[in-house]
C-alpha cells in the first residue's frame, strides 16, 4: 500500500477521525485530495472500504485514504501517496493493516498503521503474495491467498501456514482451531470442508456440482455459514449460487440459483429460494457480510449500470434484492442490519453511497470529481 506523504492535512485528519471530531469539508469531495496525479493511472477511484462504527470509517483507492467521523457528512483526508490500496483491516481508530500495492501490477504488501492511516510501516511476508487478511487483535490474525490460509501471532511479521485440502481456493478461520475452506474438484465442481482443530482434520460438510469452477466465497459467523460458488460468465453477465446453513453445516439452504444466458447454469441444479442475486439483469456477486442476524451480499450488474445488495435475516429462509442505485462495480461494508456502507470502486463514477435502513435506500456522500 502507499508510501506516505505526510502532510500536515493528512495528520490532522487522522487525529480527527481518532477523535471523531468533525470537520467542516464538503462531503462531495475533501479539499485538495484529488487534485494532483493519481497513483498507478490517469484518474482516483475507490478499492477498500472499512467502517468501525456507523459513524467512523475509511474509503481508500489509489493513492489515498480519507475518513469520516460525523456518517459521511464530512470528509477528511488520511494519507496521500502512492500505495495502491487494496484492502483495510482496522481492529480500532488507530490500529489497521492494509494490502496494497506499490504499482499497478506488482503484488499486494501488508503495511501496518498504529496513527489511524498516517503512516504505513511495510511487513516483510516473502512469497505469500496475501489476499486477504482477518486481525482479530493486535497479535493474532489470518492471511489467505488463492490457494493457502495462514496464521499470525506477532502481528504479521512471521506467519505459519494451515494445512488445508488440496485446490483450496477460499477460507475463512473464526479462531486458531474453527475454520472453513472452500475447494474446487476438477470435473465435478466445488466442496466445503471445516476444521475443529485447526487444520490438522477436515470434515466434508457441501457438495455442490457445477459444470464450471471459477472460484466463490465464504462467511462464518458462530454457527451460521454461507457459501458463494460461481458458475460461468459472459455477455457481462455471472451465474452463480448462495447457500446458508445456521447450524455449522449439519443442514443447508439453497438461497440463491442465478442461471444466466452468458454464463450459463448456476451451480448445484436446484432452484434456490431466489432466482437472482441483487443488481439484476445478470449481476456478479460482490462481497458477503453476516452483521447481527443479517446476511448481506454486494451485487453489480456491468449490463445493466447498477450496483447494490441483496439481504436475509433469517439464517436464509427468504431473500430479498433491494433497490439498486447507478453503478459498476461494489463492495460493502456494514456495521448493523441497518446501517451500511457501500462504494463504486469502478473508474467510471467512483462514489460512496450511505444507507440508515439496511439497503432499502442509499444516499450518496462522497464522489470523485471527473477529470
Amino acid at each position: 500500500m502507499k508510501k506516505w506523504k505526510v502532510i500536515i492535512a493528512a495528520t490532522a485528519m487522522a487525529a480527527a477521525v481518532t477523535a471523531a471530531v468533525p470537520m467542516s469539508q464538503s462531503a462531495a469531495s475533501p479539499a485538495g485530495l484529488f487534485s494532483g496525479t493519481p497513483a498507478g493511472g490517469d484518474s482516483y477511484h475507490f478499492s477498500a472500504i472499512q467502517f468501525l462504527s456507523s459513524t467512523t470509517g475509511r474509503a481508500a483507492g489509489n493513492g489515498f485514504i480519507v475518513g469520516t467521523s460525523d456518517a459521511g457528512s464530512s470528509w477528511q483526508p488520511i494519507y496521500k501517496g502512492t500505495w495502491q490500496f487494496s484492502e483495510l483491516d482496522f481492529i480500532n481508530n488507530t490500529t489497521g493493516w492494509a494490502l496494497a500495492k506499490s504499482d499497478a501490477v506488482g503484488p499486494n504488501a501488508l503495511i501496518y498503521t498504529k496513527d489511524g492511516g498516517s503512516t504505513f510501516t511495510k511487513i516483510k511476508t516473502g512469497d505469500l503474495k496475501l489476499l486477504h487478511v482477518d486481525f482479530k487483535d493486535a497479535n493474532n490474525g489470518f492471511g489467505y491467498n488463492f490457494a493457502f490460509a495462514y496464521r499470525t501471532s506477532d502481528g504479521g511479521k512471521s506467519w505459519t501456514q494451515i494445512p488445508t485440502p488440496p485446490n483450496t481456493r477460499y477460507a475463512d478461520f473464526q479462531d486458531t482451531n474453527n475454520g472453513w475452506t472452500l475447494v474446487v474438484v476438477p470435473g465435478f465442481g466445488y466442496k466445503l470442508y471445516e476444521t475443529a482443530n485447526g487444520g490438522k482434520s477436515w470434515t466434508m460438510k457441501l457438495s455442490v456440482k457445477s459444470d464450471e469452477v471459477t472460484g466463490g466465497q465464504l462467511a462464518v459467523k458462530g454457527r451460521e455459514v454461507w457459501a458463494a460458488f460461481n458458475g460461468g460468465a459472459g455477455m457481462s453477465q455471472q451465474s452463480y449460487s448462495v447457500y446458508a446453513s445456521a447450524d455449522n453445516g449439519a443442514d443447508w439452504r439453497k438461497v440463491i440459483s442465478q442461471s444466466t444466458a452468458g454464463g450459463g447454469p448456476a451451480p448445484g441444479g436446484a432452484q434456490g429460494i431466489a432466482s437472482e442475486g441483487p443488481a439484476s439483469p445478470g449481476g456478479h456477486p460482490g462481497n458477503l457480510e453476516l452483521i447481527d442476524g443479517a446476511a448481506v451480499l454486494a451485487g453489480y450488474s456491468p449490463a445493466g449500470g447498477v450496483i447494490g445488495v441483496g439481504r436475509s435475516l433469517d439464517s436464509g429462509k427468504s431473500w430479498t434484492n433491494l433497490p439498486a442505485v447507478p453503478g459498476f462495480q461494489s463492495i460493502i461494508s456494514f456495521t448493523s442490519q441497518t446501517s451500511g456502507w457501500m462504494a463504486d470502486t469502478s473508474i467510471t463514477q467512483p462514489a460512496v453511497y450511505r444507507t440508515k435502513d439496511g439497503g432499502k435506500s442509499w444516499t450518496n456522500v462522497l464522489t470523485i470529481p471527473a477529470r
